[in-house]
């Protein structure tokens, strides 16, 4: 997508490493606004060729007394001023503000951490209607506290302990919120933050998948030349089927399709989903059997992130071999490769700080973001790079693919690579993982639950227990299983089952599975843990 393209108005948010910086971005559009996350320290330049109507500065975990702590360039506050651009800080973001605008920002006496009241101190403004005196429940995180404002600006709002907890200048446009309306530990954030943006700044909700369709249709006929031709990595996910779907779409049968069987791929999952392509979907694909190269260099590889490395590097090598088959066959080498990398992916990727390109810490990298070689010869389409994954799905219903694809559970790239902790290649642990998970699926599906989860899955644990099998004492393996709802995967909750459910899954495993004896739950939530173990 060309977010200048977008016929919506864009909110830019400012990325100073908040944990839920892309919670905002995602929030806001859902109220079918487009917005757009980039580094809180990209130059002036970059946020001013996006031309925003509105700039989010985001949460973040440092201080504005740091030396080398992040801010926004030089001259961002006079461009948004002479520029009619809103400006609204958030947390550390409402600290910039007031530390860069002349205000005066200590660290506070007593630090303001989780569920606070704040009371309304205006009746105008970023609280709407709100009278002088209401209350409202928010969730605070920070250290630090506004000591004195820069002139113009006003105090709105403050904590149960005195502190400030919202500001603005209504001539300069710029507000500030010292807590995270964007999460729902604050009760009355969204109703907040959508009147901020379409009472205050004026923004129109004009954001629609169809917009996004038609335009990234444009981009990709655009960028592939009438000549070119393109292959496409399918993995039978609903990510990279909604790609391949569009892509299709846009230039017809010069995309070229290939399913790789890694060795890494659930319980018949190459059986199904060829038939899916086939049968539903009518696309061209090609299935290459992978298995012995992906394993055999996957062999004594323990680090998952090394693992997800190998993993990207061999597609990649695929890709390339497949590519000089069809050159081959058409007279015409083959120029892109399409991917169905997503926001998060994208999100989770990012390099820690202290780089230079942004401050958000790398939770994994992702085989097709991180685990890309640098000399790959083809280039890449990323058509989905910029939405999330309920995103992908409305576009995947507009472009008829099956609802039943549509709910399938997301599956990751490196597949059961990081579903198995360790070695993949030893204690025969993907086919007994296989097999587990067949069966704690197969279970949701028969009790009706698969569509109120939104992924769920088997972890093969590198220990054994002791358990009694048959009247004989054994030492087996030990399985966990994790189902999660979320949005968009960004943050997730952990399912609650029914004890009788869990009783009749770890009985059915332990019953079949030959060579396991005990099963564990994951209990966890995002954050702190990330969905997938690896």
């Amino acid at each position: 997508m060309d977010p200048k393209a977008m016929k919506s108005d864009l909110v830019l948010i400012l990325d100073y490493g908040s944990q839920y910086t892309h919670l905002i971005t995602r929030r806001i559009r859902s109220l079918s606004v487009f917005s757009l996350c980039i580094s809180g320290t990209s130059p002036l330049k970059a946020i001013t060729e996006l031309n925003p109507c509105v700039v989010i500065l985001s949460g973040g975990p440092h201080s504005v007394h740091t030396p080398d702590s992040p801010s926004f360039p030089e001259g961002f506050a006079e461009w948004a001023e002479s520029n009619g651009v809103f400006v609204l800080g958030v947390c550390y973001g409402l600290q910039l503000i007031v530390q860069r605008l002349g205000g005066e920002v200590r660290v506070g006496e007593k630090q303001e951490y989780g569920r606070m009241e704040i009371e309304v101190g205006k009746n105008h403004g970023i609280f709407g209607n709100k009278s002088v005196g209401d209350r409202q429940v928010v969730w605070m995180s920070h250290g630090d506290e506004v000591a004195r404002l820069p002139e113009g600006f006003e105090i709105v709002g403050r904590s149960q302990q005195g502190a400030v907890a919202a500001v603005q200048s209504l001539d300069r446009r710029f507000y500030g919120l010292q807590y995270h309306p964007e999460v729902t530990h604050s009760p009355e954030g969204m109703e907040t933050l959508q009147h901020f943006l379409f009472d205050i700044c004026g923004i129109s909700a004009g954001w629609k998948m169809e917009d996004v369709m038609e335009e990234e249709i444009k981009v990709i006929k655009g960028t592939v030349g009438p000549e070119d031709h393109v292959i496409c990595a399918l993995s039978g996910g609903v990510d990279s089927t909604v790609a391949a779907t569009l892509v299709y779409k846009a230039i017809g049968d010069r995309l070229h399709c290939v399913f790789v069987d890694n060795g890494l791929l659930r319980f018949k999952e190459r059986e199904r989903v060829m038939e899916t392509f086939e049968k539903d979907l009518h696309l061209p694909v090609t299935c290459v059997d992978a298995t012995e190269q992906f394993l055999s260099k996957l062999k004594g590889v323990e680090d998952p992130e090394i693992k997800r490395k190998i993993i990207g590097k061999e597609f990649i090598c695929i890709f390339d071999t497949f590519a000089h088959e069809l050159e081959q066959k058409l007279g015409r080498k083959p120029t892109y490769l399409v991917q169905g990398t997503l926001y998060p992916d994208v999100i989770e990727s990012c390099p820690p700080p202290g780089t230079g390109r942004t401050h958000s810490h790398t939770i994994k990298s992702h085989h097709n973001v991180g685990g890309l070689p640098k000399d790959m010869k083809l280039k890449l389409i990323e058509p989905l790079k910029l939405l999330f994954k309920d995103e992908v799905r409305q576009l995947g219903r507009i472009l008829n693919v099956p609802q039943g694809f549509l709910k399938r559970h997301p599956f990751p790239g490196p597949g059961l690579a990081v579903r198995v902790l360790g070695d993949v290649t030893k204690n025969n642990a993907l086919d007994i993982l296989r097999q587990v998970d067949e069966i704690f699926i197969q279970s949701i599906r028969d009790a009706g639950l698969y569509d109120e989860i939104w992924q769920a899955f088997a972890v093969f644990l590198p220990v054994r227990s002791v358990g009694v099998q048959g009247d004989q004492r054994t030492h087996s393996h030990v399985v966990a299983l994790r189902a999660v709802t979320s949005q968009d995967g960004m943050t997730a909750d952990w399912y609650y089952f029914e004890h009788k459910f869990l009783d009749d899954v770890a009985r059915k495993i332990c019953n079949s599975v030959r060579g396991v004896n005990r099963v564990v739950q994951d209990i966890t939530s995002k954050p702190p843990s990330t969905i997938e173990w690896e």
